[in-house]
């Protein structure tokens, strides 16, 4: 490695030596000729090696050390001395030198200790700078493991609340049906009109609570069931039987395209019921009176692709990109909604191996696309 070197002697032939010898191996040679200036040398820059003179006019190179290893506690001290005894050497190791040179020296007896020490340098750099990488990990599994724990408890008590929610919203929609029913006596049309009202926003209250049990559910733990090959035709049918009188309601035609030959794909019934639940759903509730939904089936090669388009409002380009956000909802739509559906609906394909993608445009509607891995044909 290249390094930068400080060589603090105040002889000039020590100085000049050591650079002949070290720069022709591409390392940096720096000089101070005194204590003092060796030592704002050493306050003003970083330095990977430093030869040391013991004795100096103004000082002992010893004491300096104290100083570089402050600054860089893996920098490399070097003593160069004439004077070598039992006591200074003690002195030396004590204070964090790494080793001697005696005068006089060769070129081969300095390299070889410069060398030895970058060694030495390089490892306790490596070893440092790994252990750092330890303590970062240390601390990622520990906000790892905080952060599993927060979002568990979340989740835990989005249950627990939406399961006691329900509760008294089903008992209330029961004596509105009573009430509505006028099994407990007669109503004026003002008095059914808010009532329907009350219903109306009741049932978008379960709604919402049903979202957030679906939300805590997928933020627990993947579906329990295998895959495995489910026909799409048969559970896409129960969904479109299950929405009839809802198009009928709004006066929107179903209008379905499926193969002659039905398509299995890599999933569970309950995965693609929420599936396709949710899109017919979403394109009945965006859809006027009068309009049509197309429900179409067709294979892509190694994927069965479920199209549901519709003739709505259609989705602006800035939406898109956030549409499958949780509790997202698009500025300005009609309807209610807390933004789960999408996003649970994604949830969902993602776990079967699946992709989903939109294609929309602003008063023309939007088409919602579902790609799963297709099983054998049937």
């Amino acid at each position: 490695m290249n390094a930068k070197i400080l060589v603090i002697d105040d002889e000039l032939g020590i100085r000049r030596g050591c650079q002949r010898a070290l720069e022709p191996l591409g390392h940096q040679v720096v000089f101070a000729t005194s204590f003092q200036e060796g030592q704002e040398k050493i306050a003003a820059q970083d330095f990977d090696l430093v030869l040391l003179d013991v004795m100096m006019p103004d000082g002992r190179g010893i004491d300096l050390i104290p100083y570089i290893l402050a600054r860089d506690p893996e920098a490399i001290a070097v003593i160069i001395t004439g004077y070598a005894t039992v006591e200074l050497a003690v002195e030396a190791i004590r204070r964090g030198a790494y080793d001697f040179i005696a005068k006089p020296f060769t070129s081969e007896v300095l390299l070889v200790t410069v060398n030895q020490g970058l060694q030495k340098r390089r490892l306790s750099l490596e070893a440092r700078r790994l252990q750092s990488i330890e303590r970062e990990a240390v601390q990622l599994a520990a906000a790892k493991a905080e952060a599993e724990k927060l979002n568990q408890f979340k989740t835990e008590f989005t249950n627990m609340v939406t399961h006691e929610l329900r509760s008294p919203v089903g008992g209330a929609q029961s004596l509105l049906r009573i009430l509505l029913r006028g099994l407990a006596g007669e109503l004026n049309p003002q008095q059914i009109d808010i009532l329907k009202r009350v219903e109306g926003r009741l049932d978008e209250l379960l709604d919402l609570i049903n979202d957030l049990l679906d939300l805590a559910a997928a933020k627990t733990v993947a579906p329990q069931e295998a895959l495995q090959p489910i026909p799409v035709q048969p559970i896409l049918q129960g969904v479109l039987d299950r929405f009839e009188a809802d198009a009928q309601a709004k006066e929107v035609r179903l209008v379905v395209k499926l193969p002659k030959d039905g398509f299995k794909v890599q999933a569970t019934e309950d995965g693609l019921g929420k599936i396709f639940g949710n899109l017919v759903g979403n394109a009945i509730k965006y859809s006027k009176p009068g309009q049509e939904i197309e429900v179409v089936v067709r294979s892509e090669g190694e994927r069965t692709i479920v199209a549901v388009r519709d003739h709505g409002p259609g989705i602006p380009g800035e939406s898109l990109a956030k549409i499958f956000d949780r509790f997202y909802r698009v500025p300005g739509s009609e309807g209610s909604g807390a933004g789960l559906g999408l996003a649970l609906v994604k949830d969902v394909v993602d776990w079967h191996g699946g992709c989903m993608t939109i294609e929309s445009e602003p008063g023309d509607g939007s088409v919602f696309k579902v790609s799963l891995p297709s099983s054998e044909e049937v």
